[in-house]
């Protein structure tokens, strides 16, 4: 029986529907992963589930008896309470006494007498409403949580902030739990964190999200808000990609059809006077309502428009750090950092949040002096800087003044172009092009800081959490802009994928203000890094006795079903193998989609199958091969 069902659901923000007639049905354990353009509805769509919000038509059915827990994209709860009374929320009606009490029981703590009477009487009534069993379940989250319940929200970090958001979540032992942009403002580690605390959820859970990486840990479907409809793909984001790819040639090749079938039927109609004589009537009222089928088909709205001018080439040498260390008061952020950095180098900085990478930043693009030590920074630098925070923006300025302030044209390259073109090649439309940076969603103010960015010359790009709020399609434009980009980048990211596509070499923060470079990106990092067992001193350990190593030897050796599993393997690879070729053969063929369209989702979700059994037979042959080695 499923937890929740979407019927028929319908929701327009003025002439755009942002649901038409949309229909999901989520099942108990499921974990969706829920993808879209900005602006296609997402949050609106995550609200009317959490009940938050209405549809203008259609209905949502809900499990009797079903909870739900939503945690927004920004916390909306008061942030100068502490942190346990602000988790305590979470429970219910329970959740004033939860608080209260554990107010006075820090008071008595610290030797307010007049506080105990208080505190007994809390007792009684907690007693009476089951609440001891409630306060239990409060402070066990928090510690799961890692947080601290006596620290003021306001005190947290973005991260900090977002774990008591979740934390008040769980509380409820919710049966849904919808999350709006988890990850963002997350470092790498917690954002690990968030994962397996996802996958050890014991309920459904709803996440909207745009971390390709995340989405492939966690999700066990994914669903897709296009022009009003929801799209279901089985499986991992991988697989979403490759089923994507294909319908929408699809759709693509379903519209020329049509559309050149109507003009044929549009020469027809507009025949002479004879030919209007016999026409069939039939065939007008059907011409008829292919114009309404074309007038009301919602195209697929156009790519990002990325285009960068370089400026001026730098000089070869970006920067040479030597002994470098900078503190601030007892904190040793940098220590004794020495690294060199040239024209070209895509760096991508990687730590936790606090550990100085804004720091580190700052002393190789000259806007801050180590205590020790001595930085060389190269020539002709023009450096754009693109500030995860977004302090660059106005909230009262239109979107034109931000990109052409005091003019109706921007420069790029040897040409001019009118700054509403030019925000058009950014999605936004004619009719925004004058509004407030105020209206603009969190991924739509990223859009435009991209834009602010691009129209500037600049050989050194300087891209702070650029992938907040951006949809997919976006950050894989922007991937292979800074692809093509021959200045130097550099760039801070908790999204391992991106950092994968773009960077060549990653600074990595390795604790006590030591920095460490490492060729390549964050998975390079992972199997590069100094492990926590590497670092440990070696145990001194005596030399085996003869009869010790013979056990050994003989324990090292396959037994007789070890043998025969690896003698069977390469066989069970081969027959996936080309089960895996025959399935992507007849999903590639257009024509199953018109003939057999129930047998697909069957078929992706075998794929997905294949793809996990794959991995786990390679994986056991490697082991076995080791074994015997």
């Amino acid at each position: 029986m499923p937890l929740l069902t979407l019927e028929n659901a319908c929701l327009a923000f003025g002439d755009v529907a942002l649901l038409d007639r949309a229909e999901l049905v989520l099942d108990t354990d499921e974990k969706l992963a829920l993808i879209g353009r900005n602006g296609a509805g997402k949050s609106s769509l995550l609200r009317i589930l959490a009940e938050q919000a209405k549809l203008d038509d259609g209905t949502v059915w809900r499990q009797q008896g079903l909870r739900v827990a939503y945690v927004a994209q920004e916390p909306d709860f008061p942030l100068e309470r502490d942190v346990f009374a602000t988790v305590a929320e979470g429970v219910g009606d329970a959740a004033r006494l939860i608080g209260e009490y554990h107010t006075c029981a820090q008071a008595v703590a610290h030797g307010d007498n007049e506080a105990l009477a208080r505190l007994e009487h809390l007792q009684h009534e907690l007693e009476a409403s089951n609440g001891w069993t409630l306060h239990h379940k409060v402070e066990q989250v928090i510690d799961r949580l890692r947080l601290d319940g006596s620290a003021k929200v306001a005190s947290l970090s973005g991260g900090g902030i977002k774990r008591v958001a979740l934390a008040r979540a769980l509380a409820g032992a919710p049966d849904l739990l919808l999350l709006d942009e988890p990850t963002n403002h997350l470092d790498i580690e917690a954002i690990s964190w968030l994962e397996e605390l996802i996958k050890g959820f014991r309920g459904a859970v709803i996440v909207i999200t745009h971390d390709r990486s995340f989405m492939d840990a966690v999700s066990t479907r994914i669903i897709e808000l296009d022009r009003g409809h929801l799209a279901s793909f089985p499986g991992s984001f991988s697989a979403y990609q490759r089923r994507k790819v294909e319908m929408l040639e699809m759709e693509a090749k379903s519209a020329a059809e049509f559309d050149k079938f109507l003009a044929q039927e549009e020469v027809w109609i507009r025949k002479g006077v004879e030919a209007r004589r016999t026409r069939n009537e039939g065939r007008v009222r059907r011409l008829e309502d292919l114009r309404r089928q074309r007038s009301a088909r919602r195209e697929r709205l156009g790519d990002v428009n990325f285009q960068l001018e370089r400026g001026e080439q730098s000089g070869q040498l970006i920067a040479e750090l030597q002994d470098v260390s900078k503190s601030f008061g007892a904190k040793t952020v940098i220590r004794n950092l020495s690294l060199r950095l040239i024209r070209g180098d895509r760096i991508g900085l990687i730590g936790p949040n606090g550990a100085g990478k804004t720091t580190l930043l700052k002393l190789i693009l000259g806007d801050l002096e180590p205590d020790s030590g001595v930085v060389r920074r190269g020539t002709r630098q023009q450096i754009a800087y693109f500030d995860q925070f977004r302090t660059a923006l106005d909230p009262e300025a239109p979107l034109t003044d931000v990109i052409s302030p005091g003019s109706d044209f921007v420069e790029i390259g040897n040409s001019k172009k009118h700054v509403v073109g030019y925000l058009g090649d950014f999605l936004f439309s004619p009719q925004r092009a004058r509004s407030p940076v105020k209206s603009l969603s969190g991924g739509e103010r990223n859009r435009l800081l991209l834009a602010r960015l691009f129209a500037r010359p600049a050989n050194i790009l300087v891209l702070d959490e650029p992938t907040n709020d951006l949809d997919v399609e976006t950050l894989e434009l922007l991937e292979q802009l800074l692809g093509e980009f021959d200045g130097t980048v550099f760039l801070v990211s908790h999204d391992r994928t991106f950092l994968d596509n773009v960077v060549t070499q990653s600074i990595a923060f390795e604790g006590d203000g030591k920095w460490h470079e490492y060729p390549g990106g964050y998975s390079d990092w992972m199997r590069q890094r100094p492990t926590e067992e590497a670092n440990k001193p070696a145990p001194k350990v005596e030399a085996p006795k003869a009869e010790d190593k013979r056990n050994n030897n003989r324990a090292a050796k396959l037994s007789f079903n070890e043998k025969r599993e690896l003698e069977a393997l390469p066989g069970k690879i081969s027959a996936l193998e080309e089960e895996q070729a025959t399935l992507q053969q007849q999903l590639a063929d257009p024509a199953i989609y018109r003939d057999r369209p129930t047998e697909v989702p069957t078929m992706n979700a075998r794929l997905a199958t294949i793809d996990e059994e794959l991995l786990a037979l390679l994986e056991r042959w490697e082991a076995l091969e080791a074994k015997t080695a």
